[in-house]
């Protein structure tokens, strides 16, 4: 049958317009198919003609010795595009004008201007696979004819040595073994994304070193990411760079925190992302390579190493990985990317500074007020109980729970509000050295009743498994100007 018509200088490279020349016609074929090895002996008849020139993909003989040229290294398949052998192109004045697909005897014979041709055959056969496309060759040919040309230096690595051994002693390591990032699976990594190789996406901190799409792409494969996650990568890169969330004065603090990744929008379906049972543990390939990768990164582009500028007193697993999707679909307010400026609907990632998760355990209550009091009572340690202002807080609200809310009609606002309402601390408490506790604030005696949060906060996510009233409680890094603020940034797909 005759397939579209092709522009003949989009599938070819200089080579193989010489390897054709002044021909009207190319016939790719292969041994090793039914269809052409049935009109084999028509195939070597063909190849007598001067308008015509015959390639086999596997075996230079076929159909008969000197009959064809043999396609090395599968280049002239590779850019006339084929998929299917064989094939039968036309050309007119060095330009393809028309191709037929397999087999089609009235094909064949208009083409070809040849009304007996194929008389002896069945109308139509369908063909096989080019080697061209075939899976063990496929992406190889991709890589070595792109136009894509890494700028990241290679490193080559002796055949007696142990690749992981030699990723780890080279410092690229998060501890975990990583995924050599060889060419081909870094050209595989970036088919994920319609962001050129070379485009700048932020200055990684600590020492703001220029991360582009390329670079991150490498962290990606070393993480063990499928290329349908980069754009989230991307996204959650930009984000960390952002002056917003400050992910520099984060990297340096002596706390133990690390950014945590909430990802929003159809890209969480799409790539697969956990959002119910077990949502914040393992087990998940997404969300545990789209954190590891944005580590990574921090670590081999922005020169965050533990020890260096990565101060963390006592660290945490988050900065292995912490990441996962919002279970939009049952959650009774929406995505948390939306209250943080994202339009509804879009794919994003939010950025939020936090510590490890923790459990609320409220099995009990039934009614929205006592849940926000359980909800109020156990944020008021975040930091420590006579801290305040001072520490933001994220919640992942369980479903279980979330029905209460929902059943209530509370909006996540109103949840905030009457949590807020709930975590108003008296100075005598929070004054140093009240309860014989000497941290504490510094108060007067007309110092008023003091909020445990700043505006805005604390943050409510949702996610979870159906099963079990257990919430998490994420307690977040300094606020404000002096610390980090959570930030939602939109994919580039």
């Amino acid at each position: 049958m005759a397939d579209a018509i092709y522009l003949f200088d989009n599938h070819t490279d200089t080579s193989t317009l010489e390897l054709i020349g002044s021909h009207s016609f190319v016939i790719v074929a292969k041994r090793d198919c039914e269809t052409c090895t049935m009109i084999g002996e028509l195939l070597r008849t063909l190849s007598d003609r001067a308008d015509v020139l015959l390639i086999t993909q596997d075996d230079p003989d076929f159909p008969a010795p000197g009959s064809a040229e043999f396609d090395t290294g599968l280049e002239a398949s590779f850019h006339l595009g084929v998929e299917t052998v064989p094939t039968l192109i036309r050309f007119v004045d060095g330009i393809e004008v028309e191709r037929a697909v397999g087999w089609s005897r009235t094909e064949w014979r208009r083409l070809l201007d040849d009304p007996n041709l194929g008389d002896s055959f069945s109308e139509y056969r369908p063909g096989c696979g080019s080697l061209s496309v075939d899976f063990n060759y496929a992406e190889h040919l991709a890589l070595a004819h792109s136009t894509v040309r890494f700028s990241s230096r290679r490193v080559e690595i002796s055949s007696l040595t142990d690749e992981w051994e030699a990723a780890y002693e080279r410092g690229w390591s998060d501890g975990l073994p990583v995924v050599p990032p060889t060419p081909l699976r870094v050209h595989r990594m970036l088919s994920g994304t319609s962001m050129s190789p070379d485009d700048l996406v932020a200055n990684v901190p600590p020492n703001l070193t220029p991360a582009t799409v390329e670079k991150i792409a490498i962290n990606a494969v070393m993480a063990g990411a499928k290329s349908d996650y980069l754009p989230v990568i991307i996204a959650a890169v930009r984000a960390l760079a952002s002056d917003q969330f400050n992910g520099h004065g984060l990297l340096a603090t002596t706390y133990p925190a690390s950014p945590v990744i909430i990802v929003n929008g159809p890209v969480a379906r799409r790539i697969g992302m956990n959002h119910s049972t077990n949502a914040l543990g393992q087990g998940n390939r997404a969300n545990a390579t789209i954190g590891r990768a944005v580590q990574l990164v921090v670590r081999n582009v922005g020169g965050g190493l533990p020890g260096g500028i990565d101060r963390a007193a006592l660290g945490g697993p988050g900065k292995y990985t912490f990441c996962f999707a919002e279970d939009e679909e049952r959650s009774p307010w929406g995505p948390i990317s939306e209250e943080l400026g994202i339009d509804s609907g879009r794919s994003s990632v939010t950025l939020f500074a936090g510590e490890g998760p923790r459990a609320m355990v409220d099995q009990i209550s039934r009614t929205p007020d006592s849940l926000a009091r359980s909800f109020a009572s156990c944020l008021r340690s975040v930091g420590h109980p006579k801290l305040a202002i001072a520490f933001d807080a994220l919640v992942v609200v369980c479903p279980e729970h979330g029905e209460v809310f929902k059943q209530a009609g509370w909006s996540r606002q109103r949840l905030r509000d009457e949590v807020n309402s709930h975590l108003l601390l008296d100075p005598l408490e929070v004054a140093r050295g009240a309860n014989g506790i000497e941290e504490g604030l510094l108060v007067t005696s007309d110092t008023p009743m003091i909020p445990k949060f700043r505006a805005g906060m604390p943050l409510f996510a949702f996610a979870g498994g159906g099963a079990g009233k257990f919430s998490a409680i994420i307690g977040g890094w300094v606020s404000g100007s002096a610390g980090s603020t959570p930030i939602s940034m939109e994919l580039i797909e």
